[in-house]
């Protein structure tokens, strides 16, 4: 069973999913794949607990805190190299950006063999979890706002919140 909860953030109503345990997905309104693998059978349960903390979170992220991403189980569905590509997002500090490149060049080091920054980029734009694993501080080569599922605005929101740009 998959559980969801709509949360209310200055971004507009951000939908949450969890399968009871953990946080699956978190997407904007108006994101690229938004609700991508989400059953129609989806129960509502915003008092869930999983869900309940990525809400406290989120909470404590919009106020200007930086709550640990480590804080809070994630379960983001996707094949291992896509699972390894989200990983390294997590890996980004708070208020810090990378490149696509870069993220190849880490990847390219833990799988030991050549990684293409446009598969990267594929896999970095169908993240199910946005803000939490941090897509929006991945920037193009010569450092430029792109490739945002959930709209420049909203990437360039976030990345002024945290300070980064």
């Amino acid at each position: 069973m998959i559980y969801t909860a709509i949360y209310e953030s200055p971004l507009g109503p951000l939908l949450l999913a969890s399968e009871g345990e953990s946080l699956t997905g978190l997407w904007l309104p108006g994101q690229k794949y938004y609700a991508a693998g989400l059953p129609e059978n989806a129960v509502e349960a915003p008092t869930l607990p999983a869900l309940r903390a990525a809400a406290d979170w989120l909470d404590a992220y919009f106020a200007g805190d930086k709550p640990e991403i480590s804080a809070l189980p994630l379960a983001p569905g996707g094949s291992d190299f896509q699972k390894l590509i989200w990983g390294l997002l997590r890996e980004i500090p708070y208020g810090e950006t990378t490149t696509y490149g870069a993220l190849a060049a880490k990847a390219e080091s833990r799988l030991g063999r050549k990684t293409a920054a446009r598969a990267v980029g594929a896999v970095v734009g169908r993240n199910p979890i946005s803000i939490l694993i941090p897509c929006h501080r991945v920037l193009g080569a010569d450092r430029s706002l792109t490739g945002y599922a959930g709209g420049l605005d909203k990437k360039e929101w976030l990345l002024r919140h945290e300070g980064a740009i």
